[in-house]
C-alpha cells in the first residue's frame, strides 16, 4: 500500500501533469504492442483499457490507452488529461462518435460511451475519487468540468 501511496502523491504533483502525457501513453501503447494486447503497463496500478475511437475530425480510428474504473459490465473513463487545462482529445472524440471499442484484459469488446452529467456525474465522481484520489487533485487544478464516460457492451 505504501508504494501506491507513493504514485498517488507523485501523480498529483504538477510536475507528473506536465512530464506524464508524454511518456505514460508512449509507454502503454508499446507494451500493448508487444505483448499483443496482454499487458498494459500503467495497469500494473490500475485498471487500464486501450480505447479505440473515431477521431472526432480525421475520421479515423485514434488508440488511447487510459486507466479505468470497472463497473459490472460497465468502464468508467474519466478525462482529467493529468489536470492540464483542455479536455483530452479522446473526449471530443467520444462525443462526436460514441461507438467505440475497448482492448480489455487482451479481448477486443464493443462498447458504447455516454457522458455522464448532474446527479448521474456527481454520483460517480465520488466513487471515482474513492477509487483514484488523485482526481481531486486534478480538478482542483483546471477551470473546466472534468469529463466522465461510462462505457456499456454493446455486444
Amino acid at each position: 500500500m505504501i508504494g501506491v501511496r507513493l504514485v498517488q502523491k507523485v501523480s498529483a504533483t504538477r510536475g507528473f501533469a506536465k512530464v506524464a502525457p508524454h511518456v505514460v501513453p508512449a509507454l502503454d501503447r508499446a507494451v500493448h504492442r508487444l505483448s499483443g494486447g496482454r499487458v498494459l503497463l500503467s495497469a500494473q496500478l490500475l485498471p487500464g483499457v486501450i480505447l479505440t475511437a473515431t477521431g472526432a475530425r480525421s475520421g479515423q480510428p485514434r488508440r488511447t490507452p487510459l486507466a479505468c474504473m470497472p463497473d459490472g459490465d460497465g468502464w468508467y473513463l474519466v478525462g482529467s488529461n493529468f489536470g492540464r487545462p483542455g479536455h483530452p482529445a479522446w473526449t471530443h472524440n467520444l462525443l462526436r462518435h460514441p461507438d467505440a471499442a475497448i482492448s480489455w484484459k487482451g479481448r477486443d469488446i464493443p462498447v458504447t460511451a455516454r457522458l455522464l452529467t448532474g446527479q448521474e456525474r456527481a454520483a460517480a465522481w465520488q466513487r471515482l475519487l474513492a477509487f483514484w484520489p488523485p482526481y481531486a487533485a486534478y480538478q482542483e487544478r483546471v477551470e473546466r468540468e472534468i469529463r466522465v464516460f461510462r462505457l456499456d457492451r454493446t455486444a
